[in-house]
Order: C-alpha cells, then structure tokens, then sequence
C-alpha cells in the first residue's frame, strides 16, 4: 500500500505511528477522538456545483407556497418576517411544526436580524401549541440544513416540537448533571464549561453569548453557544449568526443546530441555572455519499477529523 498512502497522506512514515487524542467530559460523559491523520483530508467542499444546482432545481416545491403546499396547524399559522410555520406531516411529536423560510435557498444570507426573527416566530409557535395544551412545556428547535443533516426538503426551514411529561431525554440528563455538579463542587457547570475552553483560547464571548469550539464535539466542527439564565433563545442569534458565517467561510453549507431550552412554564424543576444554548455541527460534503456517522459515533463515542483549535481561530475571525 505505500504508493498509495503516499498519494494519500504524503509518506509512509506519516502513518507509520499516528497520535490519537481521546478527550471526555466527565460530567457530561460526552466523548471525541481526534486523530490528526483524518485531518488531512481537503476541508472544502467538493460538491458545490451540484449542491447549487439541486437547490435551483427544487424551486416550486411545497414550502415556496406554503399556504397551498403545507397544512396548518389546530392553532393556525405564525407568520414572521421571514417565514411562516406549518404543521409537519410526519411528526416527531403530538406538536410537530415547520418554520419555513421565506428565501428558499437555505444558503441565502442570513445575519443576526433574520435569524432573530425566525427564533422568535419559531418561539410564539410553541408557545402557541402550549397554550391549547398547557401540558405540552417543553420545547425543542432544531434545523437540519440540507439532506446531509437530515434535512428532506431543500428549501430552507426550521423544525420545532414541544413534548408533555418530562423534557427530551438529552436535555434532561443535562440539567439533572449540572445540577449534581453543582451540589457536588459548589460551581455552576456551564460556566465552568466555558472557563475550561476559553483558558485553552477556544472560546470568544461577543454579541451577549459565549461561543466555543467544543473539546467533546459529536462530529466535526462543533460549536457551542451559551446565553445566561433567565434569557431566551433571542439573545443567541447573534452569535449563531456569526457561528454559520464562520460555517460557509469554510466550505460548510450542512449543518445540525439544537436549541436546548428551559421549559416554557414551571415544572415544578430546578431550571434556574440552566441557560439557553444552541449546539451547531458540520455535516460535511452534501456530494459524499459515505455517512459521517457509523457505529462508534451512535455507541461509543465521536471520531473527529476536524482540530477543535483551528475552528476556534474562524469562530474568532
């Protein structure tokens, strides 16, 4: 295989011994390996040609007339600025809606206002879909940019769901750690997260939110964001802005974002240090047919080909 790994990663002696660096979160017992031997593969993107055109061929679809093309929900519709919300057809959950943009690129520009206002619409939906079920607290956003993360309509959107009984079992876990962290060390566990990674210089806290590239990330690339209790998602689109610009920088245009929020109305839980955050991951080339993700991602822990450090310098950019 030597003229092979030469052409692949420059010489033999470079594979020969390989350096592995295994971090876990202790609290969180989150997990990554990062091998710097993946990291040399290209990080742009190969497939932008199709990916433009797939996006200019699905013109028409549903969502670019989503009075006519998509149902509402029991509660109606909410309409923002820059997009209105429908009822998901197949649902996650009993309150399953789909804030769809009004750009149908999902590539097109986005700065903090734009972002801000589909937070809010996407928000006023939950609160909308609470209000006809006060059991139903406990909301959850996420956007999935492209079929590489899931996404299965092209044109730009958002998702959101709201769940009774308890919040989605990762969001739950995590308040119940920090809040056994707390009792424990006597810290708050978020901000001891943020110490950690901005004493390494892998963080940078502008625009009201702390931002860093996560040391533990599930797949590449991953950002996260933290607010302060007591505020909203809001206060977050300011920097999820500049985290997705510091995305398209680098050739990414898939990508995952989660909202992890503190229920809508008391629950009889101790949220209170528990602040909002939004967690973004690349989801590589749209063009390669491999997934990213096998079975040590699902069963043990992230393979990460991305440098945490390096992702920190564009978020910082």
């Amino acid at each position: 295989m030597n003229e092979w790994i030469t052409k692949q990663f420059g010489s033999v002696d470079a594979v020969t011994e390989q350096t592995i660096v295994r971090v876990t979160n202790l609290v969180m017992l989150e997990g990554a390996l990062f091998n710097e031997m993946r990291a040399l593969r290209p990080s742009e993107v190969k497939g932008t040609d199709e990916v433009r055109q797939t996006i200019e061929r699905s013109r028409g679809d549903p969502f670019c007339h989503p009075e006519t093309g998509t149902p509402a929900d029991t509660f109606g519709r909410v309409r923002g600025e820059h997009g209105v919300t429908a009822s998901n057809v197949a649902k996650y959950d009993t309150y399953h809606g789909v804030l769809v943009f009004d750009d149908h690129d999902p590539l097109a520009s986005m700065g903090a206002d734009v972002i801000r206002d589909r937070l809010q619409t996407a928000r006023r939906w939950a609160l909308a879909a609470a209000d006809e079920d006060p059991s139903a607290k406990y909301y959850f956003l996420l956007w999935n940019c492209l079929w590489r993360a899931g996404g299965s309509i092209v044109h730009g959107h958002m998702q959101m769901t709201v769940t009774r009984g308890m919040h989605y079992p990762r969001v739950e876990m995590l308040r119940r750690r920090a809040l056994a962290y707390d009792a424990e060390f006597g810290r708050d566990y978020f901000d001891d997260l943020w110490l950690v990674h901005d004493a390494l210089g892998l963080g940078d806290e502008r625009d009201g939110a702390r931002v860093f590239a996560s040391l533990a990330p599930i797949k590449e690339s991953e950002a996260v964001i933290l607010g302060r209790p007591g505020e909203d998602e809001a206060a977050l689109a300011a920097a999820i802005a500049r985290v997705v610009a510091a995305y398209r920088s680098r050739g990414v245009v898939s990508y995952n974002l989660a909202l992890l929020l503190p229920p809508l109305s008391p629950d009889g839980e101790d949220w209170r240090r528990f602040p909002p955050q939004a967690r973004l991951v690349d989801r590589g080339d749209p063009a390669n047919k491999t997934s990213d993700i096998g079975g040590m991602e699902l069963y043990a822990a992230g393979v990460v080909a991305a440098d945490p450090f390096r992702l920190a310098e564009v978020l910082r950019a």
